[in-house]
């Protein structure tokens, strides 16, 4: 019986650990919008921070908002694993959001940088 909760409180253990790990690991980053203007000019950024933007990390059924921060920085803490991502209200013009999914590592954060296409052309 001793053995019995040795093993039990073992593994007990190990899971608190893995739990801890998790709550270590997501996402963050800066979402940008562009281009911003009709035509890119050398010297003159063609793309610009998209602040207050809505992003939804979605996995297994699940679904994690955050909002962007006024110089479009974002983090949000995820599970490790793949998650697909899109903005809210979804873009209707344009070709949305790039990528359209990123995985998180075990142990750290995946750093990413989102475009939102604004269709200006």
């Amino acid at each position: 019986m001793q053995r019995l909760l040795l093993v039990s409180a073992t593994a007990a253990a190990i899971l608190a650990g893995n739990a801890d790990a998790w709550s270590r690991t997501g996402a963050g980053g800066v979402l940008y919008r562009g281009p911003i203007t009709p035509v890119c000019r050398v010297g003159t950024p063609c793309d610009a921070p998209a602040p207050g933007v809505t992003l939804i990390f979605t996995r297994a059924g699940h679904a994690f908002r955050v909002r962007t921060g006024a110089g479009g920085h974002f983090s949000i803490p995820l599970r490790p694993g793949l998650y697909a991502v899109r903005v809210v209200p979804v873009a209707t013009i344009g070709s949305g959001l790039s990528p359209r999914s990123i995985r998180v590592p075990f142990g750290g954060w995946a750093r990413v940088r989102l475009m939102l296409d604004t269709g200006i052309r």
